[in-house]
């Protein structure tokens, strides 16, 4: 294939199977404007697939980072209401939502932390409905990306100028299952090699998993009524869509009050145009009582006490060593790729679909269900090829689940 028909595939991708556009919809695409020729495909693919009306929000890199270096300090306390109502009518219509990603990871490095965590509270608080609406899948939602120059120089600095956007691109492609016959069909079989994990886990009704690694050793309680997922959603009207492109994980929710002992993560973590890197957490109780990075330190601990629930976990996900991304031995410096490539953890929110009944409730009721409830979802890698997990079943059996980072069954 050439580099146009594979572009046209990815587009296709995204829309077709990645949001899944449906006859009517509005569809709303947020991205940067690195992503400028590949947009204009992706929204003429969407109305190829029957969009009502497509609209795109571009924002760039270096305006972003002006507004948290000039814009006046009360603006970091505030959240346009316009912005909030254009995401929420996106719902109220039961539209589709896409984020293209090609953001530079080092975009507000130097920018001050209190900036940075004020400004994601207030809007974190602001677009709750919205957020709400995502977690629990109201409307479909995918994330996929592009490289940017910048990207593709943090990922490959070896290599000459000229061939580090290129190579990033055929790497991305790659992750995405392009160029090796019909990319959608491709996914198909992906998902249902996915779901047969996701199904067997669901069957064990593991009560506890057991993480054991270098810088690791980790118990998380799951709720009695949890459900593993994996990146394959659908809406209330039954419409699927996939959030994550690439997706390689399966993945529930913990229980909030029971997780305990400390983890480290293995792999950076990008936030808010940083990173934060050579970091611990240590939980008692479902908390973390404990945290220092190497990097990013305070990033970090203001990233745990952006509200009373981003100390606690929200998601666990497994993923093998042995997997496409992670085999390619490529560091992304991108959340969407780099927890792809291993087991990972999410402090906040927790994903409402992951235990039965959840997704129908006010985030009120979460808490009776053992639920976190947080402004706050990141991901962070702890996976490599030296972890192993073991889940405990309602009997007290202990069965291994990964042995040196790979599936165990």
């Amino acid at each position: 294939m050439t580099f146009d028909e594979k572009l046209a595939e990815y587009a296709n991708l995204a829309v077709r199977v990645g949001i899944n556009v449906q006859p009517g919809q509005y569809v709303l695409i947020n991205t940067t404007t690195e992503t400028l020729d590949f947009t204009r495909l992706v929204v003429k693919k969407a109305y190829d697939a029957g969009a009502k009306r497509v609209h795109v929000n571009f924002s760039d890199g270096p305006t972003n980072r002006a507004f948290y270096e000039f814009a006046a300090e009360s603006e970091m306390h505030e959240f346009p209401a316009w912005m909030v109502a254009q995401r929420d009518e996106l719902i109220d219509q039961k539209g589709a939502l896409l984020w293209i990603d090609a953001e530079d990871p080092d975009l507000l490095a130097g920018v001050p932390v209190k900036r940075i965590s004020d400004q994601h509270k207030v809007a974190g608080r602001a677009l709750e409905k919205y957020r709400s609406a995502v977690m629990s899948d109201k409307i479909a939602w995918s994330i996929v990306a592009i490289p940017s120059q910048k990207w593709a120089a943090k990922v490959f600095p070896e290599l000459p100028k000229e061939e580090q956007l290129n190579t990033l691109w055929e790497v991305i492609f790659k992750t995405v299952r392009i160029g090796d016959g019909t990319a959608v069909e491709q996914w198909k079989t992906h998902i249902s090699e996915l779901e047969k994990r996701a199904t067997a886990l669901n069957d064990k009704r593991y009560k506890k998993i057991m993480y054991k690694a270098p810088g690791t050793e980790l118990t998380i309680e799951l709720p009695a009524k949890h459900l593993w997922m994996t990146g394959a959603s659908k809406t209330p009207n039954k419409t699927a869509f996939i959030a994550n492109m690439p997706t390689e994980e399966v993945y529930t929710a913990p229980l909030k009050l029971g997780v305990n002992g400390y983890v480290r993560n293995t792999k950076p973590l990008v936030y808010q145009g940083n990173i934060i890197d050579g970091f611990t957490f240590t939980f008692e109780n479902g908390k973390i009582v404990k945290a220092q990075a190497e990097v990013g330190n305070d990033l970090l601990q203001g990233l745990i006490q952006n509200d009373s629930g981003s100390a606690y976990l929200g998601e666990l996900a497994l993923v093998p060593h042995k997997s496409p991304i992670s085999s390619s031995g490529i560091l992304f410096y991108n959340t969407l790729f780099d927890e792809n490539a291993s087991n990972h953890l999410a402090i906040g929110e927790a994903y409402p679909t992951c235990v039965e009944g959840a997704s129908d409730l006010e985030e009120g009721q979460f808490q009776a269900l053992g639920l976190n409830t947080s402004i706050t979802h990141e991901d962070f890698m702890i996976g490599s090829e030296e972890m192993d997990i073991d889940g405990e079943r309602e009997d007290g059996k202990i069965e291994p689940i990964f042995r040196q980072g790979n599936w165990a069954f």
